[in-house]
């Protein structure tokens, strides 16, 4: 069942829209017989043409093919009564955001390959997570830019390969959500093994054991995106994407909270300990504040989309729900936020980081100066 989002309907609705077609056809046949054959009747009765789903508080200002986005639409009918409107936001906000998100997640991969200090399990993670966040701003950005030439008809394409492409863009995004969500699981667990085992963290932990783990994370969001691909007509799909949400935020949030509360009462037990270094504890504490701004910046930006789906699913028809999801293009822009900001996270919270970025910057701006200087 094909869900549509900016809408507010499902799908699954499209047969009511048939019969109140057919009704509207043939309350206009009958208005059309009147006007022939009963002048008399005509003069002292008013024939009102009949609405086409305005009685309804729900409007189409557009007929989405996704699952996900704000996508390929041609324009329908839209009722006057509706005192929710779709809000729009300029492409160039998608774009900007996208090419932003591009560059700061690109750099931020370039400096964990760069810096051998920063060949550790947990940079390891959040080089994934930079892949996840630079993965849903391209899928947006390249998404619209395709909108953009179909609607000016730059390209024409048929209806079908349409669907095929947008369901492509809408796994991206799948993708995305599921690898953000699991890196951040696995550097919430890499945090508390620093913090409650340090001594052991390097042999439970390894180099090896970390790349497997992010091997499996993108197998699992493959063949996740491939799912919604194949299934992208259920109801269920959406479902078990919601509910791997809160399941995984369920799990960080505990994980949090154990670690937090244990935390000041295992440093006391730890410090008495020989070979105790508390420079590493300090170190370990940081990076678990840092996981836990990234952690609320992921819920304050993501939570409107999920609330999205939910209220797609559950009430698609109650007007405050209708008001609720014409908002749908602004989800979006805040998960484009989310994945501008976290890239600023890594170099506010990170010496070492900050320090990379800095020196590729500096050697990448030479190199222009001295490639303008050669040509003159």
């Amino acid at each position: 069942m094909k869900l549509l989002l900016s809408g507010g309907k499902v799908a699954g609705d499209e047969e009511e829209e048939q019969l109140k077609e057919q009704r509207w056809f043939l309350g206009l046949l009958e208005n059309a017989f009147i006007a022939l054959f009963d002048k008399s009747l005509r003069k002292n009765r008013t024939y009102l043409l009949p609405e086409m789903n305005m009685s309804s508080p729900l409007y189409i200002s557009e007929l989405n093919l996704s699952a996900f986005g704000s996508n390929f639409t041609v324009p329908t009918v839209k009722s006057k009564s509706s005192p929710c409107e779709q809000v729009v936001i300029a492409a160039e906000v998608f774009l900007t955001l996208g090419i932003v998100s591009l560059l700061e997640n690109i750099l931020v991969i370039c400096a964990i390959v760069k810096n051998k200090n920063l060949h550790s399990p947990m940079y390891f993670f959040v080089c994934s997570l930079a892949v996840a966040d630079m993965l849903v701003s391209v899928s947006n950005a390249w998404e619209t830019i395709t909108i953009y030439l179909i609607n000016n008809r730059h390209i024409i394409m048929e209806d079908a390969f349409i669907r095929h492409i947008d369901n492509v863009f809408d796994s991206m995004i799948c993708i995305s959500v599921v690898a953000s969500m699991c890196s951040l699981l696995a550097i919430a667990v890499d945090r508390y093994i620093t913090i409650f085992y340090a001594l052991r963290y390097h042999n439970i932990m390894t180099v090896k054991r970390s790349g497997l783990i992010i091997a499996c994370i993108w197998t699992f969001c493959t063949g996740c995106g491939i799912i919604f691909i194949l299934y992208y007509e259920s109801t269920y799909v959406i479902i078990c994407l919601i509910t791997m949400f809160f399941t995984m935020l369920f799990l960080m949030v505990s994980l949090y909270i154990h670690m937090f509360l244990l935390a000041r009462t295992h440093v006391k037990k730890i410090a008495a300990l020989p070979g105790y270094n508390s420079v590493h504890q300090r170190t370990s504490m940081k990076g678990a504040i840092t996981l836990t701004m990234l952690l609320g910046i992921f819920i304050v930006c993501w939570a409107p989309f999920f609330l999205h789906l939910i209220l797609m699913i559950s009430c698609p028809q109650n007007l405050y729900c209708v008001c609720f999801m014409s908002h749908f293009n602004m989800y979006l822009i805040l998960i484009m936020c989310n994945s501008v900001i976290d890239p600023l996270i890594y170099a506010f919270r990170s010496q070492e980081m900050r320090k990379t970025f800095k020196e590729i910057i500096f050697c990448y701006s030479l190199r222009m100066v001295c490639g303008l200087s050669n040509k003159y």
